[in-house]
């Protein structure tokens, strides 16, 4: 009996490695064809310039500059109100209808598909309120699509803080905003910075949004105010690869844009990590 389940865990562990390698494998393989193919394309010229000659030229700064702005536009809009959104749901919000409903269209809205975000940043932020194709409109449209994956990464963070902590603030005296402010949120705050770094990727990763509601064909000029238009890296790499006029010609830099991509969220996410290491041995001490 204990030799079968000895066998059967050491196939179990079997299968999970088999797993894990094949995850590994694949995003290897991934990474070496984008970085074999691109690495040549990249240089200053490339990284600091305007695209010249219907985009066969030049670099794409400001393709780059555009995907920055829209990271940092959608994250000031997402995370604070997907923060406090979770802060009620979780620790103000007491079970009914009302809740299960919010809980249902947290979970609808996390599997909609994003073109149908785009189309509601089309309805809304375009043409109802009236900001036109621009980063603000784009940023808020990627915002609405990253807020369900922060509020349930929030919302996890929250729930595994002891309720020892909230008990222990409360029995001081102290109030329950303060409680929340001061002993919970901290504590929550490295799986708060997971649910940021999932959605840093997915805002810089996205197209339909954004093709939607700003995102310029083709605009050497980096944009002046929240209300231009702008280039960004995602649908500059759809356009060389689908529209362009000679893409032949420009395929060593479409791999040299998806690596400047690569790069760019790596480098976010990696700021990401090192604030949440922070926080957590902060909590630890």
């Amino acid at each position: 009996m204990f030799s079968n389940a000895k066998t059967n865990e050491k196939i179990a562990f079997a299968m999970l490695r088999l797993a894990v390698l094949a995850v590994v494998a694949f995003v290897c393989i991934i990474l070496y064809y984008i970085i074999s193919n691109g690495l040549s394309a990249i240089s200053l010229e490339f990284i600091t310039e305007m695209p010249r000659n219907r985009m066969t030229e030049g670099g794409i700064y400001p393709a780059i500059m555009g995907t920055i702005y829209l990271i940092i536009g959608s994250m000031a809009f997402a995370m604070p109100l997907g923060i406090l959104s979770a802060i009620y749901v979780n620790e103000y919000a007491k079970p009914s209808k009302t809740t299960w409903a919010i809980e249902m269209a947290i979970i609808n809205l996390a599997g909609t598909p994003s073109v149908v975000f785009g189309l509601f940043g089309l309805a809304l932020f375009v043409k109802y309120l009236g900001f036109g194709p621009s980063i603000l409109s784009a940023s808020l449209t990627l915002g609405l699509l990253i807020l369900p994956v922060i509020i349930r990464a929030s919302q996890e963070a929250l729930i595994t803080v002891p309720k020892e902590y909230r008990e222990a603030s409360l029995a001081l005296g102290v109030t329950k905003w303060e409680t929340t402010r001061r002993v919970v949120l901290p504590a929550a705050i490295p799986g708060m910075i997971t649910g940021a770094i999932l959605s840093i990727g997915r805002v810089a990763g996205e197209t339909a949004p954004i093709l939607l509601t700003g995102a310029a064909y083709f605009l050497p000029r980096l944009p002046n105010s929240i209300y231009s238009q702008f280039m960004a890296l995602p649908y500059h790499l759809y356009v060389l690869a689908t529209s362009g006029t000679n893409i032949a010609q420009t395929r060593p830099l479409q791999y040299g844009t998806a690596l400047i991509l690569l790069i760019i969220v790596l480098s976010v996410n990696i700021i990401a990590v090192v604030f949440r290491n922070h926080y957590r041995k902060k909590l630890s001490r």
